[in-house]
């Protein structure tokens, strides 16, 4: 879950001169990595070997 310590955090670590798309592009990267946290502690992962397997089906 996004916080608004970690979109200060987020925000102050870019540089001063920026756009609003670089501001979005960044909330949004942040909000993925908080939703892969979340899913990685819910146990919502693929193993290795069904991540390969699924790829060998998808490249054939």
């Amino acid at each position: 879950m996004l916080t608004k310590e970690k979109i200060h955090y987020t925000i102050d670590s870019l540089p001063d001169n920026l756009t609003i798309d670089q501001v979005i592009d960044q909330m949004i990267l942040l909000d993925k990595v908080e939703q892969g946290i979340k899913d990685v502690d819910e146990g919502k992962v693929y193993s290795t070997e069904a991540v390969k397997d699924k790829l060998n089906k998808w490249l054939k």
